[in-house]
């Protein structure tokens, strides 16, 4: 019986994956070379297991920036606005993925940061589907290990409160600090997918808690995390071709809009963003 969180998350990073997404994992760290340390697979296609039709969603674990991009720009870029994303495409299916260097992979995985994007999705279900060797793989579950740990303890413990409310109100708490384009409810739709792995994962979670970790500061991180949504969606418009189509396809698939994009608006993605958001905002598609 596995008891421990990093026993939990090994085991669960392992479970196997359809081979079209391994495949697309290897493509993806060929693609960078000897700086590729790991890929892990996560998101919606993961939850619904479905692949046609949807983007699917990776983060590439890199040794260092310098060696990952042949132009010394990307590099910068990545370390001081991390991550990167790029799009994808292999085999018919299409996907984005995002790169972090290990150290960055770690250290975004815990407390020390406010802001919430990665140890929120790493909190819920991943799969290593590719890796460089045996030491990349105990750097990421050791990273991996950090993320459901930070949500709890960010999010502070109600005294009587249930341990899978703590995860739903958790979860709610890093949707409201984030621009998100999701409809109301779609946080505690994560645990309903997936009940009985919050329910295993809740005693090893919560005794890693640090209980001196303060559960407070949300309007800061509210404030900041939709701040860097901005200036990520700012740099995405240089790294990311048809960025604009895709936050169109995004917004349109989790908001339930029906959003088209003018020829002007698919050549410059960030006064697209820029033009969308007052509107969005009002309608409530993005909070």
């Amino acid at each position: 019986m596995l008891n421990s969180l990093p026993e939990l998350v090994g085991a669960e990073l392992s479970h196997p994956v359809d081979p079209r997404v391994t495949a697309m994992a290897e493509a993806i760290a060929a693609k960078h070379g000897a700086a590729s340390r790991a890929v892990l697979f996560y998101g919606s296609c993961l939850r619904e297991q479905q692949l046609e039709g949807l983007m699917l969603d990776f983060y590439l674990i890199v040794s260092d920036y310098r060696l990952a991009y042949a132009k010394p720009w990307l590099a910068k870029a990545n370390k001081w606005i991390p991550p990167n994303v790029f799009p994808f495409q292999h085999a018919g299916l299409a996907a984005k993925y995002a790169v972090l260097s290990e150290r960055d992979f770690h250290r975004l995985n815990g407390l020390e940061t406010r802001n919430v994007s990665v140890w929120a999705r790493f909190a819920q279900p991943a799969r290593l589907v590719w890796v460089a060797d045996s030491s990349a793989r105990t750097s990421v579950v050791q990273a991996v290990s950090r993320a459901a740990p930070t949500l709890l303890a960010a999010a502070g413990r109600v005294e009587g409160e249930p341990v899978l409310d703590w995860w739903r109100r958790a979860f709610a708490l890093t949707y409201s600090a984030e621009l998100r384009a999701e409809r109301k409810g779609r946080a505690g739709s994560v645990i309903e997918a997936d009940l009985d792995r919050y329910e295993r994962f809740s005693p090893a979670v919560v005794a890693a808690v640090d209980p001196a970790a303060p559960g407070d500061g949300w309007l800061r991180r509210r404030v900041e995390g939709k701040l860097l949504s901005v200036v990520r969606l700012a740099k995405a418009s240089a790294t990311y071709a048809g960025g604009a189509e895709y936050i169109a396809w995004k917004i349109n698939r989790h908001a339930g809009t029906d959003i088209e994009l003018k020829p002007w608006q698919k050549r410059h993605p960030l006064l697209a963003a820029i033009s969308l958001l007052p509107r969005l905002l009002r309608s409530g598609a993005i909070r």
